[in-house]
């Protein structure tokens, strides 16, 4: 038990020292894939409807857009509005309907 123990150890140390450190996060990558993420249009639920939000979604998806420029496109919402409504960073707050 101990000896698979120490092996586990040396497993995490040496995966740290040789994949981890020195490792930065992508910011722009992080944004690009915030921005093209489908799960956000639950954030439009209560203001424009599901099966608003659906067909945005849809449109995203097969057309290869965001969800901004699927629903601009669709006409179903303004820029503003889309920002007011889609903010990840309330959708993470405990309690939060976005």
């Amino acid at each position: 038990m101990l000896q698979s123990i120490r092996l586990l150890a040396d497993g995490c140390s040496n995966f740290n020292e040789h994949c981890i450190a020195g490792m930065q996060p992508d910011a722009e990558k992080m944004a690009e894939h915030l921005e093209r993420g489908l799960m956000l249009v639950t954030a439009l639920n209560p203001h424009i409807g599901y099966d608003k939000s659906a067909q945005i979604a849809k449109k995203a998806y097969t057309e290869g857009l965001t969800l901004r420029e699927a629903a601009l496109a669709l006409g179903y919402l303004t820029d503003e509005e889309f920002d007011a409504w889609v903010r990840p960073d309330k959708m993470l707050e405990a309690g939060s309907n976005g």
